[in-house]
């Protein structure tokens, strides 16, 4: 653009156009270049097996995925992978939010591998948000000493609001990072309710993390989440909260005195530390060790593995069951017209589900 200053009218005045600007695309990037090789299956069971983690990375991410492509061949991955598979110990981590449960992973972490060794894999599910089904994904932010340590594998996963396709997927995940050479798997649930029964059903170790002094300690002594703990743990005993933990702690064992005799013949330790100073770590992981080896000797271990593997079977079933129906192209329009006559009162609920179950089932007799 010419600048009106010179012009003839304004002599001796002579304005420069300035230099020209580059453009903000780097001339000599090729497109495509950077583009990642995609990896077979044979590659990625190969790659896997050998401890690559930029390999088990992009597996874990098949799992999640809602492609039926990517799921078709994540499936083959485990299939391939399964007999490489379960020589680790699982422990589950859970608690409500703001126990400390990220905190404690790490100093726990550390130590498993300092006095140990091996390799240890933490798989945290973050809680997404119900509107947008986005999550921070900020675990490994809380795990600063086990995010650099070099044995070891941090995997945060959102929720996406779907708990059960979330521990099937956990489930899975698990078979990768044990065939990857991990013999130490930690999983960390959502603490929000049903997420600890999923966990205990693909775990050898539950452990419960709790608050002392929190307001209401009835809340910490329900039946559902304390039947199902190996272990409980007070987190946060440290400067004046030491008096508090200790008698939630003798609140918790004499809670536990009116609970049936678990079917592993363990009876579950309640145990006081502090996560941010490190302090009582040792004596929680020698009880699950000595947990580990108890199950072990009385058969209990084996037992439970095999009930858990049978559990995943009939879960995958009731899912692929309900995806199968959800998807047909008649039922999604029977569905329209089966909520119209629940609205207008015709049916009830019940009736309705149970035509809509009919006529999925006179559809796949026919396709036969």
């Amino acid at each position: 653009m010419e600048h009106p200053e010179n012009s003839k009218e304004y002599k001796g005045l002579t304005v420069n156009d300035g230099v020209q600007q580059p453009s903000i695309v780097n001339p000599y990037l090729k497109r495509g270049r950077y583009r990642r090789r995609e990896l077979s299956v044979a590659d990625m069971v190969e790659g896997i097996v050998k401890g690559d983690v930029t390999v088990l990375s992009q597996a874990v991410t098949l799992v999640e995925s809602v492609n039926p492509d990517h799921q078709h061949k994540a499936q083959e991955v485990i299939e391939k992978c399964l007999p490489y598979s379960g020589h680790s110990v699982r422990v589950g981590i859970s608690g409500v939010p703001g126990a400390g449960k990220s905190t404690s992973i790490d100093q726990f972490g550390i130590h498993v591998l300092n006095e140990y060794g091996g390799k240890l894999a933490v798989l945290a599910i973050d809680p997404s948000s119900e509107r947008s089904k986005g999550s921070i994904l900020g675990d490994k932010t809380r795990m600063e000493k086990l995010a650099q340590h070099p044995n070891s594998f941090i995997r945060p996963s959102p929720s996406a609001g779907s708990l059960g396709g979330v521990a099937r997927k956990t489930r899975e995940t698990i078979i990768l990072c044990e065939a990857a050479g991990f013999d130490k798997i930690f999983v960390e649930t959502l603490g929000v309710g049903q997420s600890e029964t999923a966990c205990h059903s693909m775990v050898d170790f539950f452990l419960l993390i709790q608050l002392a002094g929190t307001g209401d300690e009835l809340q910490g002594i329900k039946r559902g989440i304390m039947e199902i703990s190996d272990g409980i743990v007070i987190n946060k005993c440290d400067g004046e909260n030491v008096d508090k933990c200790h008698l939630a702690a003798t609140n918790f064992r004499n809670a536990l005195h009116f609970f049936p005799m678990p079917e592993s013949g363990w009876t579950p330790q309640v145990l006081c530390y502090s996560g941010f100073y490190g302090t009582g770590i040792k004596e929680i992981w020698d009880m699950v060790y000595h947990y580990i080896d108890f199950v072990k000797q009385n058969g209990y271990f084996d037992y439970r593995r095999n009930e858990q593997s049978k559990y995943w079977m009939y879960e995958t079933i009731n899912e692929t069951l309900r995806n199968e129906f959800y998807n047909n192209a008649l039922i999604q329009q029977r569905l329209k017209e089966a909520e119209h006559s629940v609205l207008a009162g015709e049916k009830t609920s019940f009736v309705a589900a149970r035509d809509l179950l009919r006529a999925y089932s006179m559809i796949e007799k026919n396709k036969e």
